[in-house]
Formats: structure tokens, C-alpha cells, sequence
């Protein structure tokens, strides 16, 4: 069962001696899960000549003979490939392979693992740290131009068996969905959701904003319905938009 260890706590307001940071910080030994926090920041992988997919650029340390390469072009069909393209940068994923250690952060981000137990999951491209290769996943692109441009390009579905690692701003909140309750979220506080939940997109006028002058007083909103759950974040990303 993968499941993160306590972080070592470090004071904040004195000085440590060198042998005392050192014992507070440094890297645990005693797990063999593949998926393992090291600080809530910090994701280590132990690596057992298996493969795990990660965000590229993500990697920060290595131990042991790992290898690791931009995932190819082809290697999941040319309609993969050519979701790939049209995502631009963001969606792409770096593969590791090999028996060692990787350490894995994107700037300094609260870390969260969901092990999936044949089931399935959509989270924001941008906040996708890593998942085992064991798992199925698929580039889904959104509807519509407007979404596009306030919440990113692409949103990725992972399902089957294995372990996954997201990455966000503060402490998340899961909200569930209910049948005949719509769920509206700011896209860029939108981490994942369950795949059966299928988001629609809506511009949200706001009068006070149009009166005082503020922008156009429109902003994009996601619309949840159904039955499932949303994971979000208590930060608004910034938005990315088309090349």
C-alpha cells in the first residue's frame, strides 16, 4: 500500500547545528512503496526496473542508473500524438525507467496520492505530477474556445489500477456532486474530478464588476452535474493560453 510518511518538522525560529539539519532532513530509508512523500512537497519514487510517467521537468535528484526521455511521439497511436500536438507544451510527459530513486516537485506545490483501484479520474494537465505506466490515460481536450483560454488546454483521464500524484496550492477540498444540484467551479482552481462527471463550461456575468468598471464583468466557469466529486484548490492558476 503506498501511503506518505510524516515529514520531519524543522524549527523555524533558531538556529540547528549542522548534524541536527542533517538528521531532519535527510531522506528516509525504510519504505519500499513506488510512490513515496518525502516532504509535502516533495515526491519520491523507487523505481524497481518498472516505468512511471512524470510531468516533464519535474525531476530534481536521481539515484541509481535511471533513464528517463521525453515520451515518443508514437508510442500510444497517431491519435494520441496528434491530442499531443494541439495541447502544446503543457501536456508533456517525461518517462523513467530503470531500478533507483527520482525526486519529483513542481515549485514547492502540496503533493496529494490517490491510489486508483480500477477506477477513473480526470485532473487538470497542469496539475498531474506523475502516474504509474500501469494505468490507462488519454489527453481529453475541452469544448470550447473560452474554457481554453481561462483553464488550460487539456485535461487527462487516468483509469484502471495504480497510483497517481497530483500537485496543488495549499490544502485541496473534495466537493461532492449531487443529481439536480449543479456544482460551478473557477477553472483555475479545478485540480480533478471522477470520470463519470463530464464538464460543461459557462461565462458567469457579474453586474457589480460591469458597473464599477472592473473588465468585462465575464469569467469562465466550470459546471459539474450529476453524481461524483471535485477536487479544488484554494488558489486561482494563471491562466494559459494558445501558442
Amino acid at each position: 500500500m503506498t501511503t506518505p510518511h510524516p515529514p520531519s518538522q524543522l524549527p523555524v525560529t533558531q538556529a540547528m547545528s549542522v548534524d541536527a539539519f542533517l538528521k531532519a532532513t535527510t531522506q528516509r530509508e525504510d519504505r519500499n512503496d513506488s510512490f513515496c512523500l518525502e516532504t509535502p512537497s516533495m515526491l519520491e519514487l523507487n523505481m524497481k526496473s518498472s516505468k512511471i510517467f512524470a510531468k516533464a521537468g519535474s525531476m530534481v535528484a536521481t539515484m541509481g542508473p535511471l533513464n528517463y526521455s521525453r515520451e515518443g511521439m508514437f508510442e500510444h497511436g497517431l491519435a494520441h500524438f496528434l491530442k499531443k500536438f494541439f495541447t502544446g507544451e503543457g501536456a508533456s510527459l517525461m518517462k523513467i525507467e530503470g531500478s533507483g530513486r527520482a525526486y519529483l516537485a513542481d515549485k514547492a506545490r502540496r503533493i496529494q496520492l490517490l491510489n486508483l483501484n480500477n477506477q477513473a479520474v480526470t485532473v487538470n494537465g497542469n496539475d498531474l505530477l506523475a502516474f504509474e505506466s500501469s494505468l490507462q490515460y488519454s489527453i481529453k481536450m475541452v469544448k470550447r474556445i473560452g474554457a481554453m483560454l481561462s483553464a488550460g488546454l487539456f485535461n487527462v483521464e487516468l483509469r484502471g489500477q495504480g497510483v497517481i500524484a497530483l500537485c496543488s496550492h495549499g490544502q485541496p477540498l473534495t466537493l461532492k456532486v449531487n443529481r439536480g444540484i449543479p456544482l460551478y467551479t473557477d477553472p483555475g482552481a479545478t485540480i480533478a474530478w471522477s470520470s463519470n462527471l463530464q464538464p460543461d463550461f459557462s461565462v458567469h456575468t457579474n453586474v457589480t464588476s460591469v458597473l464599477l468598471g472592473r473588465g468585462s464583468g465575464e469569467s469562465v466557469r466550470m459546471k459539474f452535474e450529476g453524481e461524483g466529486w471535485v477536487i479544488i484548490q484554494p488558489y486561482e492558476e494563471t491562466p494559459v493560453r494558445t501558442r
